[in-house]
This record gives structure tokens, sequence and C-alpha cells, in this order.
């Protein structure tokens, strides 16, 4: 299933994409699409029923905003220079460990709200990420398939980072991740079982029309069940929770100086393979 949210900020309902490419109303089923819906097996049961029996209404998606695919988010959990190419791209070794950090849940968007530039930034950047949203609670998983059941589905995230903050005004990564906007998520989640193979997915980003990333989750130096299970050893995921697992080759840091770094007016395009696709404008904040 697809499973997305609309409406205005604060106010979505949640929705289905069906396989027609319609929009399909929930709220007479379910009040949100969130970690309690996730962790719900009944509940999801009762929607693809519904799905089948061609029952839910339709709606008008002329105008609607696309929100966040999942309400409510608990924590958004980020693995750092998770593919080979981005690695090497900005000539850091390869980790021998996940490199784990935190993006506040609030700075989670839908997929083509205005991203803001901070103010001040010269060194915004962009990065497609394949987004894991958990479904059961987990702790100190022991085994890949473990993790994979863990999984609720997947979702298009967009990491966007501002690299002087990250990078050049000490301490942790948190000033770089954390600016407001910074995690555009959706448009959809899609189920586990419509991804068979999460590391057979392709990532692109195009900025201004330009293509900038183009890879593949099969460059990934942890894969998505090692992520969840190494997660899983420090902290504690609860349904709806979310991990962004790092981003391919291409982004501006890795680039030739000058290095193209984001600024208001630019248009980022971003999709991953059955995914979805994003669209952001950028503006000053």
């Amino acid at each position: 299933m697809k499973l997305l949210r609309v409406g205005p900020s604060g106010a979505e309902r949640p929705a289905l994409l069906d396989q027609g490419g319609t929009l399909r109303d929930l709220s007479a089923l379910v009040d949100d699409v969130d970690g309690g819906l996730l962790a719900d097996a009944s509940a999801l049961d009762r929607i693809r029923a519904a799905a089948g029996a061609g029952v839910l209404p339709a709606l008008d998606a002329t105008g609607l905003r696309i929100g966040p695919p999942v309400g409510r988010i608990g924590k958004v959990v980020c693995i750092g220079l998770n593919y080979h190419g981005h690695a090497a791209e900005t000539g850091q070794a390869t980790p021998a460990e996940p490199v784990v950090f935190l993006k506040a849940a609030d700075t989670v968007v839908g997929p083509d709200d205005t991203v803001l530039v901070p103010r001040g930034s010269v060194k915004t950047d962009w990065e497609v990420e394949l987004a894991i949203v958990i479904g059961r609670t987990a702790r100190y998983l022991e085994t890949d398939e473990e993790a994979l059941a863990h999984v609720a589905g997947y979702a298009v995230a967009h990491d966007v980072s501002e690299r002087e903050y990250q990078i050049e005004r000490g301490g942790t990564w948190d000033k770089g991740k954390n600016c407001e906007t910074f995690n555009p998520l959706g448009p959809w989640l899609v189920t586990a079982d419509e991804v068979p193979d999460p590391q057979d997915l392709g990532l692109r980003l195009w900025v201004n029309g330009e293509l900038k990333q183009d890879g593949r989750t099969s460059d990934q130096i942890f894969p998505v069940a090692e992520v969840v299970r190494y997660v899983s050893r420090f902290m504690t995921l609860y349904p709806g929770d979310v991990i962004n697992t790092g981003t391919p080759a291409g982004v501006a840091m890795g680039q030739p100086e000058p290095k193209p770094y984001l600024r208001p007016g630019d248009v980022v395009e971003l999709e991953v393979e059955g995914l979805g696709r994003q669209r952001q404008e950028l503006k000053g904040a």
C-alpha cells in the first residue's frame, strides 16, 4: 500500500494512493497514519480490504497539499557516510560501524513544502535518501530477519544539511542538520511488502533541472537490515520512528570549487525508485 497524509500543515488527514493513481480517503477507517496505525496489523488489514473492495471514497487531488506520510514521529535517526561513493567523494574513510546522529522530528515537512535556507548560510547542501519507517518496537535485535520484520515501510527523505554549521562550527553535526524544514519526507509511505529488496533501489536528485545524484542502495556500506539491527542496540525504536539511511555520491560538498551550494530561488527535485518524487523551492529563512 501507499499511505499518505493530505491537507494543511498540522491538519492532515489519512489517505491511500490506489493502484490506478487515485487518492482515497481513509478518515472513516483510521484517525491518522502514525505509529499507532503502523503497529496495528488488524487496522492495516481493514485498509487493505477496503481498498480491494473499492469502497474508499475518492479525494480531489487538485491543489491538495501532501504532508509528511507519518504523523507524530518520535525521532528521526540518521546514518552518515553510508555509501561508498559518498565517502570517497568527501575524502573520508569507510566507517567501521554506522555513523549515527539524530534529527529533531520537527524538521520533517511535506515532500513539496518550501525548504528554508538558514540566515547567514553559505553551504546548504542536498542529500536524497531512502527512509525506513519502523512498525514494531525494536530493542536489541539480533538478526537481519528480525530487523526487516520490524520495518513498516519506506519513503523518500531529503536530508538537507548546512555544511559550515555541521563541520566548521565545532561540536557535533547537530547544528547543520536540525534547521527548520531540513527533512522533507514522502510523498508516500510504501509498505514493506511492496519493496521486495530495499538494496536494489535507484536514488536521483536534480537541482534546477540538472542531475546531481544518481545512485543505488546497493552501494550502501551498511544495508537496511544491518542499520535497523545496529541502531536497536543503542536506542529503542518505536512504531513511527524514521531512519534516514544515508546519501549516494553527488552532494555539493563533494564537488570542485566553487561548490554549488543551494541558494534561495533554487529548485530541488528528488526521487527513490518506486517510492515517489519530491519537489522543493528554496527560500530564505
